[in-house]
């Protein structure tokens, strides 16, 4: 896989790109920063005389009837000038949003999430526990709804084996997992470099989709992300948590925002499929698909765990869903499974949300992240913008 030349907006955009109504950022070098944008014909439109901040134009309730008056907004150029950086950069489609996500949503990955929790981080110990732990694990879990009564005979059966675990409470119990990924402005986009850390040996991409959540819980639109995650630094402790999800370059979201509209909604998210694709500079190649159909709760059932009288958003939320992704192909050896090596090129995609493409660098050799909310609101000032 040639990075370079799958970097292109014929690639990453939807299938269906001509329809969709599509929003995200850029740094532009013809405004001097980061500009809030929509995709028209190929061409990126300036938005900041509707908003200066992403989060600020989708808090907007008459946004998408807004959108359709594209006469009046500037051209910054065509996205293939920003995915080649001669008009600037495509960033991540979120800037004073929080970034937060769901874990174990999915049977797969919950399964995966007890290996690692009984391997204490070791892959060498996991294909042995998996061996032990998928036929009585695995046939209890799938198609289990979360907090049903259904769920809490399971619960109670797999106490009684003593396999229960901290996964499984928030898997299938009541209570879902809903954590910070990243910090606002922290997040890279398509076609820049992902994170992982120098001391990790087991690490794995998590391809989910991530919704658009405005302040008052409403879901506006819907992206992908790669949630990157250390299976290592986790598996020892759960309290090693942030240190497995929070580093530099370690959240990648985009290409863009999805709006829902007339030709794309919620149930069209519920329905995709999202694939998996990584490539190594050393041939290794590992491919996967995951239903959005698998999930154990709803998107609105997580959202309304987000987001409610006991927890706020005034600038909105990019919200991962979680995966099912828990790959354990062997890379560096048999029953080593699977961890990323430098320079694996990642792609996620959906038909009709496109394809995120990002490639795999050390944590502490990506572009040190030094734009935050201080420096966007001096450059908006400078720009006249606020």
């Amino acid at each position: 896989m040639n990075f370079e030349k799958v970097l292109s907006a014929q690639a990453i955009l939807p299938q269906d790109g001509g329809d969709a109504l599509l929003v995200g950022r850029v740094w532009s070098k013809a405004a001097g920063g980061p500009c809030p944008v929509l995709l028209s014909q190929g061409q990126l439109l300036d938005l900041s005389s509707l908003s200066p901040t992403l989060s600020g134009l989708l808090e907007k309730e008459d946004l998408v009837a807004a959108l359709r008056a594209v006469d009046g907004f500037a051209d910054l150029g065509s996205l293939d000038e920003f995915l080649s950086g001669a008009a600037g950069e495509l960033l991540a489609p979120a800037d004073l949003q929080a970034i937060k996500a769901a874990g174990v949503t999915f049977a797969d990955s919950m399964l995966e999430r007890v290996i690692e929790e009984q391997a204490k981080g070791d892959p060498l110990r996991a294909q042995e526990i998996r061996g032990r732990l998928a036929p009585v694990l695995g046939g209890n879990l799938k198609g289990l709804v979360a907090g049903s009564e259904k769920a809490a005979e399971v619960k109670k059966l797999l106490q009684e084996l003593g396999l229960w675990s901290q996964y499984l409470e928030v898997g299938i119990g009541p209570d879902a997992e809903i954590f910070t990924k990243a910090q606002p402005m922290s997040s890279v986009g398509c076609g820049a470099s992902i994170g992982i850390h120098p001391k990790s040996d087991w690490n794995n991409p998590e391809p989910e989709v991530v919704l658009a959540v405005t302040s008052k819980g409403t879901i506006v639109g819907a992206t992908l992300g790669n949630d990157v995650n250390l299976r290592d630094f986790e598996g020892r402790s759960a309290l090693l948590l942030s240190k497995a999800k929070d580093n530099n370059a370690s959240c990648s979201i985009g290409p863009f925002i999805r709006l829902f509209d007339g030709a794309f909604t919620l149930d069209d998210v519920k329905k995709a499929e999202i694939a998996l694709e990584v490539e190594g500079a050393d041939g290794f190649t590992m491919t996967g698909v995951s239903p959005m159909a698998a999930i154990s709760r709803t998107p609105e059932d997580l959202v309304s765990q987000l987001l409610n009288d006991n927890h706020q958003y005034p600038d909105g939320v990019l919200f991962f869903l979680g995966t099912m992704f828990a790959p354990v192909k062997d890379r560096r050896g048999t029953g080593l499974g699977f961890t990323h090596e430098i320079g694996d090129c990642v792609e996620i995609s959906t038909p009709r949300l496109g394809r995120l493409i990002n490639r795999v660098e050390h944590s502490d050799r990506c572009p040190k992240w030094t734009f935050g909310i201080g420096a966007l609101m001096n450059n908006l000032a400078q720009r006249g913008l606020l």
